[in-house]
């Protein structure tokens, strides 16, 4: 990192960042908490920021009420607050990815087919290691790289200071440098080193570079940069899904085998592709995944906005 970026960089003490070093300070607390109370007071927490974040609330309301059509509002309203639980629990899991002790990690996490990434690595191109933005996706992440280290895919995120700390403790943890979504040749450099891409595709990034492909039965703006990375790097693309177990039990986290036939060479049907295997995961435990986002800002030209009034 530059000076002008450092961890202890004296701009990260004025006093515009104090409230940020409060936060990351109660989530290193946080990371110490039994893992019982972590979950219990993570649900409290996420059903507290979900009776005052009105706007948040509402945005995952829509996506609710669009991707469930089938639910009734009593079971979407049920389906909302279980939402906010899981947002509450997911700020204990980034703080036990980023710092709790591996010893206190190893009994809670079931990683099944973590041979599928090996044998994926094994061909010498790298892998794109797709997955969604699920409530656990920090959690998932640090999972993985006790026997797989990657690099993580992001955008950057417009406080200094919480880019600082969140590039630091993912690239202790999964020993390879996070890389900016739009670093395309440090991109490539990492897949003919043969090595691992974290990548979630599943976020509205705007009509450039995007085609309009279902999402639980919506025409939904949907980034096609795993179809066209994977073309010029030869990558293969293996899926993985975390998820929050019943009754704070720990976590699964499901690799599957590399998409075979993939890219195909229609890029719209690569993306379908990818969405209908997100959905399939995201039905499996709905609650986890991250409706507070608009992902369907985006429209068609002529469709009205889903997230006006």
């Amino acid at each position: 990192m530059t000076n002008s970026t450092s961890f202890l960089s004296r701009l990260f003490l004025a006093p515009r960042y104090w409230p940020l070093w409060l936060g990351l300070g109660a989530m290193k607390i946080m990371a110490a908490l039994p893992f019982h109370w972590q979950v219990a007071l993570g649900g409290q927490i996420g059903c507290w920021i979900g009776r005052i974040a009105r706007r948040r609330r509402q945005i995952a309301r829509i996506n609710l009420e669009r991707c469930f059509p089938e639910y009734s509002s009593i079971q979407r309203e049920t389906l909302l607050d279980a939402h906010f639980a899981s947002l509450g629990i997911g700020l204990f899991e980034t703080a036990m990815a980023w710092w709790a002790p591996d010893e206190k990690l190893y009994s809670l996490a079931r990683v099944k087919g973590m041979e599928h990434l090996e044998q994926a690595l094994a061909q010498g191109k790298g892998a794109i290691l797709l997955t969604g933005h699920f409530t656990t996706l920090e959690l998932g992440a640090r999972f993985i790289t006790w026997q797989q280290p990657f690099h993580a895919m992001y955008r950057s995120h417009k406080n200094p200071l919480y880019e600082s700390v969140m590039r630091r403790e993912r690239e202790r943890r999964s020993r390879f440098p996070p890389l900016p979504h739009e670093d395309l040749r440090g991109l490539l450099r990492a897949f003919k080193r043969g090595r691992a891409v974290w990548y979630a595709p599943d976020q509205n990034h705007g009509r450039r570079n995007s085609v309009f492909v279902p999402f639980f039965g919506i025409p939904t703006c949907t980034i096609t940069a795993t179809s066209r990375l994977a073309a010029l790097s030869g990558a293969a693309v293996v899926p993985y899904f975390p998820r929050r177990l019943p009754g704070a039990s720990g976590y699964e986290v499901v690799i599957l085998p590399a998409l075979e036939n993939f890219p195909s060479g229609d890029v719209m049907t690569d993306t379908a592709r990818i969405n209908a295997l997100l959905e399939k995961y995201i039905r499996k435990a709905p609650e986890q995944y991250l409706w507070v986002h608009r992902r369907f800002k985006t429209r068609p030209p002529g469709e009205p906005n889903f997230y006006s009034g």
